[in-house]
């Protein structure tokens, strides 16, 4: 397949370095770079680790019931605030 590509000047430099030094052609040296490049590891992805702390030993708050604990948190503000406004 014949395609136009146009180089960087600094590749430009690379490739004619390896077509002097291994005794190639432009095709091969491009061909050969390509096929370096795409062919090359991908990088491992990390695994996701969460991390976790102790609390302690004695835990005085119930964290299945965060919720009903927030909505009433919520409901004494709400009432405080409309008692400032009477």
């Amino acid at each position: 397949m014949r395609t136009t590509i146009t180089l960087d000047p600094d590749v430009q430099a690379l490739v004619r370095t390896a077509m002097k030094e291994r005794g190639i052609s432009f095709k091969e040296a491009i061909n050969s770079a390509v096929r370096a490049g795409l062919a090359q590891a991908r990088p491992r992805k990390r695994h996701f680790t969460q991390q976790s702390f102790s609390l302690g030993a004695e835990q005085n708050f119930r964290w299945d019931k965060a919720l009903q604990t927030a909505e009433d948190i919520e409901d004494e503000e709400l009432g405080r605030k409309l008692a400032l406004r009477k």
